[in-house]
């Protein structure tokens, strides 16, 4: 059966994510037909769902202005999988520590923008992630990460530095890197691919 999957469009690396989740359905021999998402309406339909980086105070107004926010919201709570990454993770956060974003308290997580560096501090580094059996090529830019995990909602699936950068909760996975910005999709695999069960079990050891 082929599935239906959208890209929240409004801001980041649409084109990208799309090809990794092509990437992704077919590594898992699924097929998949991709759909932008600028408006709302589109969103029910779609079977995955993946919320691009950006600026997350413009992501926010946006997905709310367009009608958009709610829609994701009842994506999850469908029991459909949604990938958000670096300022998606902090629009789908339940406290992203800034009053301008309008969050979608998706993911019982706190955290802290910019956390690694601003644009400058850009680097990319192999990440150990609950559910792959390599070392991930993650790639950080004005990344953000989770500084609170504490209510046991959210399992950390990988950690930089001491800090937690991925986690899933329910349907949801949670990035702060970007992996639409590397060839390796298994992010993306993992998230809509080979976890429609249950949910990856937290990464023990982290860097």
């Amino acid at each position: 059966m082929s599935l239906t999957a959208g890209v929240v469009a409004v801001q980041g690396d649409v084109e990208e994510h799309a090809a990794a989740i092509e990437r992704a359905a077919q590594a898992h021999g699924r097929e998949v037909t991709v759909h932008e998402i600028r408006n709302a309406g589109l969103v029910p339909d779609c079977d995955l769902l993946a919320m691009p980086g950006g600026e997350s105070t413009t992501i926010s107004r946006l997905l709310h202005s367009e009608g958009i926010a709610a829609e994701i919201q009842a994506h999850v709570e469908a029991g459909k999988p949604l990938l958000a990454t670096c300022a998606g993770l902090i629009v789908a956060s339940s406290d992203p520590n800034d009053d301008r974003v309008d969050e979608l308290s998706l993911l019982d997580v706190t955290v802290e923008r910019n956390a690694f560096g601003r644009q400058k501090d850009s680097f990319e580094a192999p990440l150990d992630v609950a559910g792959l059996d390599e070392p991930y090529p993650a790639v950080f830019i004005r990344a953000p990460a989770i500084d609170d995990v504490s209510d046991g909602n959210a399992a950390v699936l990988a950690s930089w530095d001491g800090r937690p950068v991925a986690v899933q909760q329910g349907p949801i996975v949670g990035t702060a890197f970007h992996p639409e910005l590397t060839p390796d999709s298994r992010i993306h695999g993992l998230a809509f691919f080979e976890n429609d069960d249950a949910t990856v079990p937290a990464l023990e050891n982290t860097s």
